[in-house]
């Protein structure tokens, strides 16, 4: 399972409803948002943890960033924090503001809503990724179903060379860690 399913699952149903809200747009549009944008967030997360120190920092942001209420309480995606918490987040990921206006740009041609409309909902879609991955990876439970889908959501992020393991990866971070 990957970042998408989860934020377009039975978990953040409400939140995606929460977003169509906030945006004025129908659900079917705020899914079709978040299944252009949600990659794209993937790709630079995966990218973000190659670096031992991105995995590091990953992970304690999700620990101590309470992202969960994201999903857990929706009401607080129109909130302004949210908006300010998102910016963050795509910092984080992309580094660049130029990177967050070519995935609004890209999402317009996929999704044929507005680029200025999609640039404001991407702050709040990473709020959203954050609280999928917190909620699964450190609220999930104990239950089978969410170990598997956590690990499949963190093999995803750590499989950096696409080739469905995660051992040469994980590997390669704790050689690069050893001998810095």
């Amino acid at each position: 399972m990957n970042i998408t399913d989860l934020l377009l699952g039975k978990q953040s149903s409400d939140a995606v409803g929460a977003l169509a809200r906030q945006f004025n747009i129908s659900e079917a549009q705020a899914r079709d948002a978040i299944a252009s944008m949600a990659p794209s967030l993937g790709r630079g997360m995966q990218h973000h943890t190659k670096e031992n120190a991105g995995l590091d920092s990953l992970i304690e942001a999700l620990g101590k960033g309470n992202h969960k209420k994201y999903i857990e309480d929706p009401g607080v995606l129109g909130r302004q924090e949210t908006t300010k918490d998102g910016n963050s987040i795509l910092g984080h990921i992309f580094g660049s503001k130029d990177v967050s206006r070519n995935v609004a740009k890209h999402a317009a041609q996929e999704t044929g809503l507005g680029a200025s409309l999609l640039k404001k909902m991407l702050p709040v879609v990473a709020t959203m990724v954050m609280g999928t991955l917190g909620k699964s990876l450190l609220g999930g439970g104990s239950s089978a179903p969410a170990a598997k889908q956590s690990s499949g959501i963190l093999g995803t992020l750590l499989d950096s060379d696409r080739d469905g393991s995660i051992i040469d990866d994980v590997l390669g971070m704790a050689f690069k860690a050893a001998f810095r």
